[in-house]
């Protein structure tokens, strides 16, 4: 009888819980922060901005269940995925709601998410040009991207704040991450796997004492909070809104792809080409629902692709019932708020494990192409320098027009971009075997006398 693959097992209700939940807790402050900026931004009051989170959630946890468990042959990727709300389309959102006006911006986002569902499978056929050599210098550059946010949340986002940087809130993370790494690497059997959970409940438990727990907010939350379609109206369609929108819905399906490829090389289970065509028709639907509920688009969480590679639990069913979870937060908002009362340097702690374990995926995924040759070794290097110059360097692109900063200000889709591109020149037409030919002939032929003298010698 031929056995599932771990994707495909069914975990004890029990441990599908746990490791759901901790799941949760590791995507819960990036998936909230994307409506937290964005009302700031559009001046939305608190009330506002607390619908727009329920949304979030909700629509985040839709998605996540479709993508882990398929909606028939229509949509979902069926893997071990996380979706959230991504910050690739902040930047045209928030100007096509200054310009257009905040109807506009979830017409557009409706209209974009239709618009990608029909491209899904056109740009899954590209799969063939992601070979290691791309996705793994993608997951390199992801990894490496991803430490800087986790640092972020350890040492603040206000620099004004007394608080910012303090040592107490150093230590604290330092004191989480020790906790997973002990736990990840001297544990057994489900200890190991659950070594984030535990380090997350014990960064908890130190908070209170330091009184970083703020829970003023669980009291004020309600306990019950549907999101209503259309809360700010019915959607207007500007034409120059749904380009922009198209663009960046291009740029997630270029993320979400490399995603899958690092999901399916981290669980060993090849991806078709249909199972990618789902997989984007999945964030395609996160638009729409997005439109339609007041949301915003979905991508695939990459520090919960590092939980994969650090816990190995790798069943599809587990993220299912994070998904549930999420949906229960969007529906009872006070329960979302007592999630959303974590620490941010408890966090980061765990942040900073789960994303360099991704750059190291990304490593060990670059072994695979052949580094010995000189022209696969140059794709590799200017990649990863292109997709982290928008990193390292902040407001390099602020100069440039709004919808080239959707692509120039993610670092992940530059390398992307810039690898694909790259690969498909030097590996897949006449100018690569031009390449290598010039370099073949520019290396000096070893002289057979001079070889047997030395070896005489």
């Amino acid at each position: 009888m031929t056995s599932l693959h771990p994707v495909d097992t069914r975990l004890p209700w029990p441990r599908l819980l746990v490791f759901g939940i901790q799941h949760v807790l590791i995507m819960y402050t990036g998936c909230v922060t994307v409506p937290l900026v964005f009302g700031a931004a559009a001046g939305l009051d608190k009330s506002t901005v607390a619908l727009l989170i329920s949304a979030d959630l909700l629509v985040a946890g839709i998605i996540t269940m479709v993508q882990s468990l398929g909606l028939g042959r229509f949509a979902g990727a069926r893997l071990p995925i996380i979706t959230g709300a991504t910050f690739v389309a902040m930047s045209p959102m928030i100007l096509i709601t200054k310009d257009y006006g905040i109807q506009a911006m979830y017409g557009s986002l409706l209209l974009g998410g239709v618009l990608g569902i029909a491209l899904a499978w056109p740009f899954a056929a590209l799969v063939r040009f992601f070979p290691p050599l791309v996705s793994g210098t993608v997951l390199t550059v992801v990894g490496i991207s991803l430490i800087g946010v986790a640092g972020g949340l350890v040492v603040g986002s206000d620099p004004t704040a007394a608080s910012f940087a303090a040592p107490s809130r150093i230590a604290l993370a330092a004191a989480v991450l020790v906790v997973a790494l002990v736990c990840t690497v001297l544990g057994r059997g489900v200890w190991s796997q659950l070594g984030v959970l535990i380090a997350l409940i014990v960064g908890i438990v130190i908070s209170i004492p330091m009184g970083l727990i703020e829970l003023g907010g669980v009291s004020k939350a309600a306990w019950f909070g549907a999101p209503h379609p259309f809360h700010f109206g019915a959607p207007h369609f500007p034409i120059t809104a749904v380009v922009a929108m198209t663009i960046a819905m291009a740029v997630i399906f270029a993320e979400s792809t490399a995603s899958m490829l690092a999901i399916g090389e981290i669980t060993g289970k090849p991806l078709t080409r249909a199972d990618l065509a789902r997989g984007l028709i999945g964030d395609g639907l996160s638009a729409v629902l997005a439109g339609v509920l007041n949301s915003f688009v979905d991508t695939i969480f990459n520090q919960n692709v590092g939980a994969l590679a650090n816990t190995r639990v790798y069943s599809r069913y587990v993220t299912a019932v994070s998904g549930a979870i999420l949906v229960v937060l969007g529906l009872i908002p006070r329960f979302g708020a007592l999630v959303a009362a974590v620490p941010q340097p408890v966090v980061g702690g765990v942040g900073l494990v789960l994303f360099a374990t991704i750059a190291v995926i990304g490593v060990d995924t670059l072994r695979k192409a052949d580094l010995s040759d000189r022209v696969n070794l140059s794709i590799i290097a200017v990649s990863i320098g292109v997709g982290l110059v928008p990193v390292l360097t902040k407001g390099m692109f602020e100069k440039f027009p709004s919808s080239a900063q959707i692509l120039l200000n993610s670092g992940i889709s530059l390398a992307a971009l810039t690898a694909f591109t790259l690969n498909l020149l030097f590996n897949h037409t006449a100018l690569g075997e031009y390449a290598r030919g010039a370099l073949t002939s520019a290396t000096p032929t070893p002289d057979p006398d001079a070889t047997d003298t030395v070896a005489a010698t």
